[in-house]
C-alpha cells in the first residue's frame, strides 16, 4: 500500500474556495463583531449556503457526504483568513456526528438538514461547575416521568447558547450511582421551559460567547433522547474525537494567521536599512514555528482520516489537539515579539490572537489531561488521577 501525503485536487479546491470566502470577510469583520457585541451570522449563513458547514454530514440529509478531513479544512482555512467559526467545533462536528450516527430517522430529518446549511445551530453541554474535566462527577440528572424525561442540573462554559436552537445535553441517568459515568444525550431546545442561560464575561476577543446554563426540571418528550440510554459512553466519545480534531483545526488557523502577519512584517519592516527578518534572532524562531505548525497539521490530518476510516482515533485526536495548541501559542507569541510595540496595538490585529491561542491549551480538554491520557494509554504508565 502506498502512503500518500498529497491532498488531491478536490481538497485543494475546497481549501481555495473556503479561503476565498474567508478573505471576503477577514479579521476586520471578525474583530468588529466581537468588539461590538455582534455575531458572525452573515459569514455563518454564507458558509452554510456554500455547503461548507455540512461538508461532513450525509448527502441524504443535505450534507456534502465527506468527513472530518473536509470539515477540519473548512475551519482551518477560515481561521487562517482571520474569521474562525467556533460553533463549527460544536454544531456540525459534535452534534452532527452524534445525531448522524445514533439518531433516529426522525431526529436526523429534523436536525441534520439545518445543521448542514446553517439554518439551525446546536450547542453542546457537558461541562459542569463542580465536575470540570472529571465527567464521571457530572450531576445533571435525567429521570423518567411517564412518557417524558425530566432534566435537572447546571452546565458551564457552553458556547453559543445565544446562537443555538437547541443544546445536545449530556446528563447521567438518575438510576445510576454517582461517580459512575452512565451518560445519556438529550436534544434540548434553548427556549424550553426551565432552561436559563447567563453569559459569562470573558477577556477573549471573540463573537461567540460563553454561558452558564441552568436546567430546572426541564421536561422533554421521549424522542429527545439520542441513541440508546445504555450506550451513552460510546455515543459520547463518537462526538469528542471530532471535537478534538476541530479544536486542532481552529488552533492551526490561528497559528497560520499569526505567522502570516509576522512574516509579512519581518519582510517589510526595516531597521538601519535592513529588513528585520534578515536577522537570525527573528528568522529562526519564526522558522521553528513554521515547522511546528506543519507537524501539527499532519497530526490533525491523520486524526481526521482515522475518524473517517472508522478506526481508533483517541490518541491521534488528542495528540493533534495538543500539538496544534502548542503551535498556536508559540506562533502568536513570536508574532507579537516580531512586531515589537506594534504587536500590542489594535492596528495590526496580533494581540487579539493572544487569548484565543491561550484558550487552545485549556479547551475543550487541557494539555495536562491529554498528557495524562497518552501516559496511561500509550506509555502504559500508572494512572495519575
Amino acid at each position: 500500500m502506498t502512503l500518500h501525503f498529497d491532498e488531491g485536487d478536490e481538497l485543494r479546491a475546497l481549501r481555495a474556495a473556503v479561503a476565498d470566502l474567508g478573505s471576503r470577510y477577514g479579521q476586520p469583520y471578525f474583530l468588529e463583531q466581537a468588539r461590538s457585541g455582534g455575531r458572525t451570522d452573515a459569514l455563518w449563513a454564507e458558509a452554510g449556503k456554500a455547503g461548507f458547514l455540512g461538508v461532513n454530514l450525509p448527502e441524504e440529509y443535505g450534507g456534502g457526504g465527506g468527513g472530518m478531513v473536509e470539515l477540519s479544512i473548512v475551519l482551518e482555512e477560515l481561521g487562517a483568513a482571520g474569521c474562525p467559526l467556533l460553533m463549527m467545533v460544536v454544531s456540525p462536528a459534535i452534534c452532527g456526528t452524534v445525531i448522524g450516527r445514533f439518531g433516529t430517522d426522525e431526529q436526523k430529518q429534523r436536525w441534520l438538514p439545518g445543521l448542514a446549511d446553517g439554518s439551525s445551530t446546536m450547542g453542546f453541554a457537558i461541562t459542569e461547575p463542580d465536575a470540570g474535566s472529571n465527567s464521571h462527577e457530572i450531576t445533571t440528572a435525567a429521570r423518567r416521568d411517564g412518557d417524558e424525561w425530566v432534566l435537572s442540573g447546571q452546565k458551564v462554559w457552553i458556547s453559543g447558547v445565544d446562537q443555538a436552537d437547541a443544546l445536545l445535553v449530556v446528563g447521567r441517568l438518575a438510576d445510576g450511582p454517582r461517580g459512575t459515568l452512565r451518560p445519556a444525550l438529550f436534544v434540548v431546545p434553548t427556549d424550553a421551559p426551565g432552561l436559563a442561560a447567563h453569559p459569562i464575561p470573558m477577556e477573549i476577543v471573540s463573537p461567540e460567547r460563553q454561558f452558564q446554563v441552568f436546567l430546572d426540571d426541564v421536561r422533554l418528550p421521549a424522542d429527545a433522547l439520542v441513541g440508546h440510554p445504555d450506550q451513552g459512553i460510546a455515543q459520547l466519545f463518537a462526538g469528542l474525537n471530532p471535537e478534538r480534531v476541530m479544536a486542532a483545526a481552529y488552533s492551526l488557523g490561528v497559528a497560520r494567521l499569526a505567522m502570516a502577519k509576522a512574516t509579512d512584517y519581518a519582510r517589510t519592516r526595516q531597521v538601519w536599512g535592513t529588513p528585520i527578518g534578515a536577522h537570525q534572532g527573528l528568522a529562526h524562531p519564526l522558522a521553528a514555528c513554521r515547522i511546528e505548525i506543519e507537524c501539527a497539521r499532519l497530526m490533525t490530518q491523520k486524526a481526521a482520516w482515522l475518524i473517517d476510516a472508522g478506526q481508533d482515533a483517541g490518541t491521534a485526536a488528542n495528540s493533534a489537539k495538543y500539538a496544534a495548541a502548542e503551535a498556536a501559542v508559540h506562533a502568536v507569541d513570536q508574532a507579537i515579539q516580531t512586531h515589537g510595540g506594534n504587536g500590542l496595538s489594535q492596528e495590526y490585529g496580533v494581540a487579539a490572537l493572544l487569548t484565543m491561542s491561550r484558550v487552545s491549551r485549556i479547551a475543550p480538554v487541557s494539555r495536562e489531561m491529554i498528557l495524562s491520557f497518552v501516559a496511561q494509554h500509550d506509555l502504559r504508565l500508572p494512572r495519575s488521577y
